[in-house]
């Protein structure tokens, strides 16, 4: 299935895996709808993407915030695919993080993605998709909130699936630890020590690079027989943990 001419949604497109699967949408042929929380930062990609070339109209939106999504989804007309990268990180296991923490991380995981597909079902065209983010690697133990929230997200694309097929298909994308934007407010030297220690855990011996994690949501969206999934990008990790 050709992106070409066709309409991508990307919720939290102004960084990481969400700024490199547009781009990479873009060069497809895609259509871009970029969301992002900052206006500043949004307004950066946009200017870029569009002295590329690219054709992209770029929304202020809170994923985590009912009124800003409603107002969203109100405003777009329909599109044909959706990939929402809404979700955080924590640590720390059941007892030893604290109960807002934990439930921040339930709420960003699977109610901010409930929210995105209640809406999106709406507009999403025939023949179309949704592909959401979860996460591969932690224990419930020393990441308990984003444990559950990753396990949710997956329970929710098998419904979802379900209810939207055949109109159109939902999938999930679990990256393990991959050296992204999201860690820089991290010193550097941690980051280091972070990418070194999951990279000796990973029976590849690495961590992965953005644009592999991005190509695993570039199947997921082109394959048209393919729902209900959510697709482990970790390099075999969960396979030794």
């Amino acid at each position: 299935m050709s992106l070409n001419r066709k309409t991508l949604v990307v919720i939290g497109g102004t960084s990481g895996f969400g700024k490199a699967l547009a781009e990479r949408a873009a060069a497809l042929g895609a259509s871009l709808v970029v969301t992002g929380r900052d206006a500043a930062k949004l307004s950066q990609v946009v200017d870029e993407f569009s002295g590329r070339g690219f054709r992209v109209k770029g929304h202020i939106v809170d994923a985590s915030n009912e009124d800003s999504l409603a107002s969203f989804f109100e405003s777009v007309p329909s599109f044909d695919h959706l990939v929402s990268m809404a979700g955080g990180f924590m640590g720390g296991g059941f007892l030893g993080a604290d109960y807002e923490t934990i439930y921040r991380a339930v709420d960003e995981k699977l109610f901010a993605n409930l929210r995105i597909a209640r809406y999106a079902a709406a507009k999403v065209g025939a023949g179309g998709s949704m592909v959401f983010t979860a996460g591969a690697g932690g224990r419930p133990d020393n990441a308990s909130g984003a444990i559950v929230g990753n396990d949710a997200i997956r329970l929710l694309v098998q419904g979802l699936a379900v209810e939207l097929a055949p109109n159109a298909r939902v999938n999930a994308v679990a990256p393990t630890w991959t050296e992204t934007p999201l860690w820089r407010n991290m010193p550097p030297a941690d980051v280091q020590a972070t990418k070194e220690r999951f990279a000796k855990a990973i029976p590849m011996g690495r961590t992965a690079t953005i644009d592999e994690v991005v190509q695993v949501y570039l199947f997921l969206m082109r394959c048209g027989f393919i729902t209900g999934q959510t697709i482990i990008v970790d390099g075999g990790l969960t396979l030794v943990t």
